[in-house]
């Protein structure tokens, strides 16, 4: 959680943070900017990078895209060393300004320390009352900076103790890339909601090691993948090589299920499962399950491509682009006037008539929050002379916000937590609407044919089965938390 929270008026999931960092690799900033271009589509408000030479950090963050502050050679060569961590940021929690662009970073007397976090802590509030009343001054408004004030306030002696000391007492979702004097080091939170991979660049023994949020940037780098970092696992990655410590014990694990339908890109592998074929599969149960007479399938893209293929294929009617994206449409285009504003979705999607008119249209997605983007896109579709329009979803319904780094609104702007998906159909100008249902999703996903009924991902925003204290759970630590002001 923040101490202050943007609202959006987007009809979307956002992105989730992008984390990357490298060890003992040549020009490592450079090669954590082409990491950090692989996760943009995790974050694009912000980027930044840390780079340690051996002897001194350096430093550059920046407000936009990867490429709007890494191609500049000048900056680049400011980035010495051979190791780096990197942050492409979407604001779940703080303001969108400068000073919370990531990395962090902060001198301490044994030396200097970075890190950079994807996810969110839901007793940040609780833990940021007690630093302050301590006495540490914040300089951002965003929940990440806890770590840095818990590990400069702690008793241990080296910096992983320090870690680990700063990790028992934060509760959340979240995965880090950190950066001291004498290591890089990662880590997931004990459930394994939010992402992260180990990578090796060159041969074992000589070559340097890759940290990222998914294995897409480890191409970009022509990194071989070795395997995820375990829920609740330390990876330390320094001249003797990797080690892992497993501070927390071993929990059941519940990886974000919105990674394989949303957020991950489609060519990325998480928790050893193709992003792209689980999507194609998940086409294929919401085919199985909510199958309408038609004509064409037509996705909404990008996301909803790959589902849109697995319908099709399940349902026998043909796949075509229907819709067309334009992809250069930047995110802070002027709309001055509500005509023009009212437009706005054609400047992202527009139709392709030819395939749409006089037909029996069925519409893939991936997921309906407000409902604002669904339905300027079903009326644009049935202005291009679709006959009829059906929307099928390649998610259950999205009825409760999420609290563990996913930029959601509260339930009361959620359209299904207030709605019938009869009345949903009506809001949105459909003719029918069908979301894929939550066994239909683990059927999808569930390679080991675990029970559907018993959760092995985190699927808080459709069925409301948070597996982390919620903010207002974690209200009631604060008598216990506060007592970091008087123990340290």
């Amino acid at each position: 959680m923040a101490f202050t929270t943007d609202g959006t008026e987007d009809d979307s999931l956002h992105e989730e943070c992008g984390v990357f960092g490298v060890w003992n690799v040549p020009d490592a900033a450079a090669v954590t900017a082409l990491g950090l271009h692989a996760l943009q589509h995790r974050g694009q408000e912000a980027t930044g990078i840390v780079s340690f030479d051996g002897a001194r950090f350096h430093s550059h963050r920046g407000m936009g895209l990867v490429g709007d502050n890494f191609s500049n050679p000048q900056v680049m060569d400011t980035l010495k060393g051979r190791i780096a961590i990197g942050h492409n940021r979407y604001a779940t929690t703080g303001d969108t300004i400068l000073r919370n662009v990531q990395p962090l970073y902060a001198d301490f007397e044994f030396g200097g320390f970075a890190v950079a976090h994807n996810g969110n802590l839901t007793n940040a509030h609780v833990l940021h009352r007690a630093l302050v009343r301590r006495g540490c001054l914040f300089q951002s408004t965003t929940d990440s900076e806890v770590f840095v004030h818990l590990i400069a306030i702690s008793l241990y002696s080296t910096v992983v103790d320090r870690l680990i000391d700063a990790l028992k007492q934060v509760v959340g979702a979240y995965s880090l890339v950190a950066l001291s004097n004498e290591a890089l080091m990662g880590v997931r939170d004990p459930l394994g909601v939010r992402p992260l991979i180990l990578g090796r660049i060159g041969s074992e023994g000589t070559g340097g090691w890759v940290l990222a949020s998914e294995t897409c940037a480890l191409d970009i780098v022509g990194a071989d993948f070795i395997r995820d970092v375990e829920p609740g696992e330390i990876v330390v990655i320094n001249d003797q090589g990797v080690h892992s410590i497993m501070p927390f014990g071993r929990t059941r694990e519940r990886f974000c299920v919105f990674e394989y339908i949303y957020f991950a890109r489609p060519d990325s592998v998480m928790e050893g499962m193709p992003v792209y074929a689980a999507r194609k599969r998940i086409g294929v149960e919401l085919a199985r399950e909510a199958g309408v007479p038609a004509d064409v399938i037509v996705p909404v893209p990008d996301s909803g491509v790959p589902a849109a293929m697995g319908y099709a294929s399940e349902a026998n009617i043909p796949f075509e682009l229907g819709i067309i994206r334009n992809h250069y449409v930047g995110r802070t285009f002027i709309e001055p006037t509500d005509h023009i504003r009212n437009l706005g979705v054609k400047l992202k999607h527009s139709a392709n008539r030819p395939v749409l008119e006089g037909k029996r249209v069925v519409l893939v997605d991936d997921s309906i929050v407000r409902g604002t983007t669904s339905r300027k896109i079903v009326e644009m579709v049935r202005q291009a002379g679709a006959r009829e329009v059906h929307m099928r979803i390649s998610s259950p319904p999205t009825t409760h916000s999420c609290f563990y780094g996913i930029d959601t609104p509260e339930r009361s702007k959620l359209l299904a937590a207030n709605h019938s998906v009869e009345e949903m159909a009506e809001l949105i100008g459909a003719d029918s609407l069908a979301f894929v249902s939550i066994n239909g999703l683990y059927r999808a996903l569930d390679k080991n044919g675990r029970d559907p009924d018993r959760p092995h991902y985190c699927d808080a925003c459709f069925t409301g089965d948070y597996p982390i204290a919620l903010p207002d759970q974690a209200d009631n630590r604060d008598r216990q938390l506060s007592l970091l002001a008087e123990s340290h």
